[in-house]
């Protein structure tokens, strides 16, 4: 039993000399590492392979490779659209789906943004899309398009149809019918000369604003004598005419709202609060102090 002690003992105080020497190793490296000086500039112009060794590793970055570019094709080709309304616009006839592409530079997409676009343009509510006659089956590319305007009027007669068709009075906008006839200015001044058409325009530039249809067989002409005559005619004042209307009985038409006698505006009655019923009464232990005791005197 003491020998197995012993033993213990013994390698206890082995294990504890060789971790003392360890330190004391330890130690000596960091000083003697501390005051070393540092090398010049030639010696680290041409590093050891054992000075290679002792630096410390760089940690090496994660590689970032290049995201791919956004395959969806669907906003843009609305955002395109916009632009072949107008080139459509500007031509004014009717153009193939080649021609659309070509014009847009689009001849190297893919056949499946070529597809979308088709379909796209097909649906658009400012285009109209007309099927090739020469095909029983049309083609997803087949046919040609058209610009589609706000009112479908090109011409004089076109314009003279559609304002008698129209079954109100209500005017024409000159700023939708430059939508399909940019160039409508001077068929409207001349219509509006042969009094075809009424004319309202503006008072800065004397632009056309609106249009309503004219019959030239309600006009007839007057003789220059007639006309000066119509004008030397003098207007009854409208102050004495409403004076005059007034005295014989009749309620003039004309009479100015701001003279007439307004009745006084009646005051609001105020409501009144009725008066308080059932009111608790408070300090009922001091009405003994409160009563008159004048009649017990003398």
């Amino acid at each position: 039993m003491s020998s197995y002690l012993d033993k213990a003992q013994n390698a206890f105080k082995s294990n504890v000399q060789g971790a003392a020497s360890r330190v004391s190793n330890k130690r000596t490296f960091a000083a003697a590492s501390a005051s070393a000086p540092s090398p010049s500039p030639a010696s680290q112009s041409t590093p050891s392979p054992s000075s290679k060794d002792q630096k410390r590793k760089r940690e090496t970055l994660p590689v970032v490779y290049s995201q791919p570019s956004e395959t969806g094709y669907g906003s843009d080709s609305y955002t395109q659209v916009t632009y072949i309304i107008e080139f459509l616009k500007k031509k004014g006839e009717p153009k193939s789906f080649k021609e659309i592409l070509e014009y847009m530079s689009f001849m190297g997409l893919p056949d499946q943004q070529k597809r979308t676009l088709a379909a796209i343009l097909r649906k658009h509510g400012r285009l109209e899309w007309i099927p090739d006659p020469k095909k029983k089956v049309q083609a997803w590319d087949s046919g040609k398009f058209q610009h589609r305007p706000i009112i479908n009027v090109r011409t004089k007669d076109q314009l003279l149809a559609y304002l008698q068709r129209k079954a109100d009075a209500q005017g024409v906008s000159v700023k939708e019918l430059k939508d399909g006839w940019p160039d409508c200015e001077d068929a409207i001044t001349e219509l509006e000369k042969q009094h075809r058409l009424l004319v309202t325009r503006t008072k800065k530039d004397g632009h056309a604003r609106m249009v309503w249809a004219d019959d030239p067989t309600l006009r007839h002409p007057v003789e220059p004598e007639f006309e000066t005559m119509w004008h030397r005619i003098e207007l009854a004042d409208p102050d004495d005419l409403v004076r005059k209307l007034i005295e014989a009985g009749q309620k003039p038409a004309s009479e100015d709202p701001s003279k007439r006698v307004k009745a006084p505006p009646k005051a609001k009655d105020k409501k009144k609060r009725p008066p308080r019923k059932g009111g608790r009464t408070t300090n009922v232990h001091m009405e003994h102090l409160l009563r008159d005791f004048d009649h017990l005197r003398g």
